[in-house]
């Protein structure tokens, strides 16, 4: 029809014997309750020494680890401290979580607990089979919030009521930061701020993401930060190419160039360019707060056109490794795959409800912060647990193989017992049942 396409590509064929594989692994794996996973990796990381009162002092708490992780739990797994209290020994009040999760709990203490979790993590060679520990992937997913909210709007592609939970794992597949933003934004601006605000082990500089997740400005900005910013783009065919001159002509490939790059805007506005980048790096300034003014289409803002015009040139290099590389594709919707299933293991991880019932910015985005150190938790355990069956299945003469560990992922659930363990003694019986008259008055 005149416009170019690519041809889909298909899915990569799974080593043979995959299936049974897993089903090996999976079944030498222990089953586990999900508090006792929080209690293990917090033996191991010890993350709860980051929780205490706002005077930095210790904290007067009996017992506080043990509270610090019903804390996490309830709010992580969005029970709320009610139902978690409810639901735990007596010894676990409810205004005591609330508590803790208000005066001992904040999000950057949420944000260095989850670094040390991931620093256990890293230490680990299994994750290494499954990704490039200097690859991040971004990606959105829509969170319902209560009505009459600050950050609350009605999405147009979720067509739901809520903000956005703007994740970035790592290609490893464990979370590394996450925002809480509203729906009319565009996730591109906030895409990089993560890579900078990032205290992890992991330290990316490869960056995958969606549609959502690329602008001109960004592809600018991303290129002089250092970062190698590979989206997956759905209508890479409506997005204008950009010939170095007029007088440049292509043989094959000349049809997709309808604009011209203007290289004196970008040299005369160099040194204004250079200036914010590093104030960037100098951390006086995040890229969000740059971007929001740079995706303002304001003609008269020339920082914006310079921005804009260097990102044309980025961008049009990159489609055209896009187009022309099958190989590149090919990895970056696999990466991209990643963050989709992190997304629905998260739902899983939330099964107190999937709305942030809060209408305090501050706990929507500290809800974010204990989901992602839950599920961390458990792709810490589920790590350790493989790599206990691994060994096991060596010592008993199956063949393994990277491919077939490959396949493998820290997303497992199936021996994962969210609920407890419900017991009923049937030796036990009510009282008798006895229909009494009503005692109404007269």
């Amino acid at each position: 029809d005149g416009s170019p396409h690519l041809k889909r590509q298909g899915s990569s064929p799974l080593p043979e014997g995959s299936d049974d594989f897993k089903k090996e692994v999976y079944e030498r794996i222990p089953e586990r309750h999900l508090l006792d996973i929080l209690k293990h990796v917090q033996h191991w990381s010890n993350y709860t020494k980051h929780f205490n009162p706002p005077s930095g002092a210790d904290t007067k708490i009996p017992d506080s680890a043990s509270r610090y992780l019903y804390t996490v739990f309830g709010y992580g797994c969005n029970l709320g401290a009610s139902q978690t209290a409810s639901h735990a020994p007596k010894s676990i009040h409810r205004q005591t979580l609330r508590r803790i999760n208000f005066q001992h709990i904040n999000a950057s203490k949420l944000e260095s607990a989850l670094n040390d979790v991931i620093g256990e993590y890293a230490r680990f060679e299994l994750p290494g089979f499954w990704g490039k520990s200097n690859v991040a992937i971004a990606d959105g997913t829509q969170i319902e919030l209560r009505k009459n909210n600050l950050l609350g709007e009605q999405h147009i592609r979720y067509g739901g009521y809520g903000g956005i939970a703007y994740h970035h794992i790592s290609g490893e597949y464990i979370a590394l930061f996450s925002h809480f933003i509203s729906c009319g934004v565009w996730e591109a601006v906030y895409i990089l701020d993560a890579l900078l605000l990032n205290k992890s082990a992991y330290q990316p500089d490869t960056l995958h993401a969606d549609t959502q997740g690329q602008s001109e400005p960004v592809f600018a900005l991303a290129h002089l930060l250092g970062i190698k910013l590979y989206p997956r783009m759905r209508t890479w065919n409506d997005v204008a190419f950009y010939r170095p001159n007029s007088d440049v002509k292509y043989e094959h490939i000349d049809a997709l160039f309808t604009k011209n790059v203007d290289w004196n805007l970008i040299e005369t506005h160099w040194q204004d360019i250079m200036q914010v980048v590093l104030s960037i790096q100098a951390g006086t300034v995040l890229p969000s707060m740059l971007l929001r003014k740079l995706n303002s289409h304001n003609r008269r803002n020339k920082l914006y056109r310079a921005f804009r015009e260097l990102g044309r040139v980025r961008r049009t290099l990159f489609l055209l490794h896009y187009i022309s590389e099958s190989d590149l594709r090919q990895s970056i919707r696999a990466e991209t795959t990643k963050v989709e299933s992190y997304n629905d293991f998260l739902d899983w991880v939330s099964f107190g409800g999937q709305i942030i019932k809060s209408g305090d910015p501050v706990e929507q985005t500290k809800q974010i912060k204990y989901t992602n150190l839950v599920a961390n938790s458990i792709m810490l355990h589920n790590v350790v647990d493989i790599t206990d069956a691994l060994v096991k299945m060596a010592e008993d003469k199956h063949i393994i193989t990277k491919e077939l560990v490959g396949c493998l992922s820290p997303y497992i659930r199936g021996k994962i017992r969210r609920f407890g363990r419900y017991d009923v003694n049937m030796d036990e019986h009510p009282p008798h049942l006895d229909p009494k008259t009503v005692p109404i008055s007269t």
